[in-house]
């Protein structure tokens, strides 16, 4: 079993490239922003400004339980993941079935695509979640500035295999 761990900061492809790599890969797809929406657990902590570590704690559970229901060989987690403490949890979890990449991108072209989505969140929330997300180093850095998402997709597997 491989459990694939896509974080970054909004807006730099996560989810299209999640959802690609899944069709590609025959996974099960897990959106955080879903799931915590899903479960009434998207809402902010008034004095930080973002949703609680708890809750995403409450999520990686949710994802535990429907894994050991299901007996696939990969699965795929799209999020920010901006506490170091949710990723520790699912290291814990999986152990070296996890493999974590980190979507990175400038500010400039994160903003930039923020405006060209459907659900713009904003200058503001892309500029604090990228900064939030990026005082996390963890796995394998993927550079996502001025490449095609096949390329992408293409140097994922490659580090998979």
């Amino acid at each position: 079993m491989k459990m694939i761990l896509i974080r970054g900061p909004l807006g730099v492809g996560k989810t299209t490239i999640s959802k690609k790599l899944t069709k590609i890969i025959d996974g099960r797809y897990y959106l955080i922003d879903k799931i915590l929406e899903d479960n009434d657990l998207d809402h902010l902590d008034e004095k930080e400004g973002f949703i609680p570590l708890k809750n995403f704690n409450k999520i990686n559970k949710i994802i535990l339980n429907d894994i050991t229901s299901n007996k696939l060989e990969s699965y795929i987690i799209d999020g920010c993941f901006y506490y170091i403490d949710q990723i520790n949890q699912l290291k814990k979890l999986f152990g070296s079935k996890l493999i974590i990449f980190s979507l990175k991108a400038s500010l400039k072209s994160c903003i930039l695509r923020d405006k060209n989505r459907k659900n713009s969140l904003g200058t503001k929330a892309t500029k604090e979640v990228y900064n939030k997300v990026n005082e996390v180093d963890i796995g394998i850095p993927i550079h996502t500035e001025n490449k095609k998402e096949e390329d992408i997709i293409r140097e994922i597997i490659n580090k998979i295999n």
